[in-house]
């Protein structure tokens, strides 16, 4: 008796894993398109925060350049999500019906070229913000160039 529960329940679980589950794909061959003449006059913008006094260095003003650099980073990674977008990866374990833990993790990844930066400045006393942007041209040609 305990044998045919545990490969029910077995069943029950495999069964529970698979519901909503979907196979994603990507085809790249329509992607080339996608910067076309409508999207060559948009300007993609993000802006990137770092905290001034987080960051190493011995001075305060090794602390406000190195808040300048990774807020300028931050900003490449915000611009980076737009462009290409973000990976999502979630789990959720369910225990007795009971949502015992649920986590997920989101990754970026790709390159962006012609970017500029806008605008770099301190917010209040602690934060340092950099501005970027990005035409819709220059990821075009970007994507030309990496493509051929």
């Amino acid at each position: 008796m305990s044998t045919n529960i545990m490969i029910r329940s077995a069943l029950v679980v495999l069964l529970l894993s698979l519901v909503g589950c979907e196979t994603v794909s990507k085809t790249v061959s329509g992607i080339g398109n996608s910067f076309g003449s409508s999207n060559k006059s948009e300007t993609y913008r993000a802006t990137g925060y770092a905290p001034i006094s987080k960051q190493p260095g011995k001075t305060q003003g090794e602390r406000v350049i190195n808040a300048i650099r990774a807020s300028k980073l931050r900003a490449y990674q915000e611009l980076t999500a737009i462009v290409h977008g973000q990976y999502v990866s979630s789990s959720s374990t369910v225990q007795d019906q009971v949502l015992v833990n649920d986590n997920f993790k989101t990754a970026v990844a790709g390159i962006v070229r012609g970017a500029r930066v806008v605008k770099s400045y301190p917010i209040q006393d602690d934060v340092y913000a950099t501005i970027l942007e990005v035409s819709g041209s220059q990821l075009q040609q970007a994507w030309i160039v990496n493509n051929n």
